[in-house]
């Protein structure tokens, strides 16, 4: 549960008024707690916090908003992970609904995982998220990490990756210690930097020493964690990698009803009433979630820029073709 370390930062942002890092101390109470198995504790935690901030007020001017992690990496793991506490929700992306059902079913095997245990069963644990980029796959293993109440740590390849024999291997041994010993997501995105097909003629030696020790290291986890890659490229991912993975999801460019989803959330300060988010839609085709994302706020910026709250669909059109000429 709370640890000395939770109390004295708990009481210490309450004297001094900063709510946002209280609110985030007492989010991270509730990680701990999940951890440790105190599933009804964790949730009863996370729901005080969200009823206090929706009835609160927001933080005044000059407060401090950023969160106090307690649980990060030291030693030689500070420079291969960066640990984060993510807030965002899997209700709030805007994903196809197989990939959500997915992720809804690998939630459920999560948070029942000791009923599994019991029946001589494992939850899905090892993921592979492929798809073209700006499609949620980063994303995806922030609200994972959230919707459990656990850390999310993002696995710095830069870190990782050295051209020394024999050192890289190491410091993988080293992240997949840290898998068994804290529950997390770890998340290793642009997979491929490491996974490559081992045959690949200009592959260096030592890569493919580094992807052996990968696959005996993933396949001999069988920690709490979630393990999870990310790649835009799979088809030069070896093919020994997707029998390890539990689960290997897709991700695709979105739908109009997906585009559509996009851009109302991402206006929702604004007077959308004159937008005709069919034609909207159809100016969105062939954008990713992020560009889709991004020609919303472009447009937004705009209309504040110009002193009106209302926008029409020509200025969200307009911004959609800046983007996919950005794109191209």
């Amino acid at each position: 549960m709370a640890t000395a370390d939770h109390i004295k930062a708990l009481i210490r942002s309450h004297s001094e008024g900063d709510e946002e890092r209280f609110y985030a101390i007492a989010l991270q109470v509730a990680a701990q707690a999940a951890r440790q198995g105190h599933t009804k504790m964790a949730k009863e935690l996370r729901d005080l916090v969200d009823r206090a901030k929706a009835h609160g007020e927001p933080p005044a001017q000059g407060q401090k908003t950023k969160p106090v992690p307690i649980v990060q990496p030291r030693g030689e793991l500070a420079g291969l992970l960066t640990a984060s506490f993510p807030t965002i929700r899997l209700a709030d992306m805007a994903l196809d609904q197989s990939v959500r059902s997915r992720l809804e079913r690998i939630l459920l095997e999560q948070r029942q995982r000791e009923k599994l245990r019991a029946h001589g069963m494992s939850p899905i644990q090892k993921l592979l998220l492929v798809g073209p980029p700006g499609t949620g796959k980063t994303m995806t293993a922030s609200a994972l990490a959230s919707e459990l109440g656990i850390p999310l740590f993002t696995i710095r390849l830069d870190g990782l990756i050295t051209r020394y024999l024999g050192e890289t291997a190491a410091k993988l041994r080293l992240i997949f210690d840290a898998i068994q010993q804290t529950r997390a997501v770890y998340f290793f995105d642009e997979f491929d930097a490491l996974g490559s097909e081992r045959a690949t003629k200009n592959e260096v030696g030592e890569i493919r020493r580094v992807l052996n020790s990968f696959l005996q290291f993933l396949e001999q986890d069988d920690s709490d964690s979630l393990v999870a890659g990310a790649t835009n490229h799979p088809q030069i991912l070896d093919k020994a990698l997707f029998r390890r993975f539990d689960a290997v999801i897709e991700y695709g460019l979105p739908s109009a009803d997906i585009s559509e989803q996009v851009m109302r959330a991402r206006l929702a300060l604004l007077d959308t009433s004159k937008v005709d988010w069919s034609a909207a839609a159809e100016a969105a085709e062939g954008l990713s979630h992020s560009e889709v994302t991004r020609a919303c706020e472009q447009a937004a910026k705009n209309a504040i820029l110009q002193q009106h709250t209302r926008i029409d669909t020509g200025e969200v059109v307009e911004a959609l073709r800046e983007r996919r000429a950005v794109h191209r």
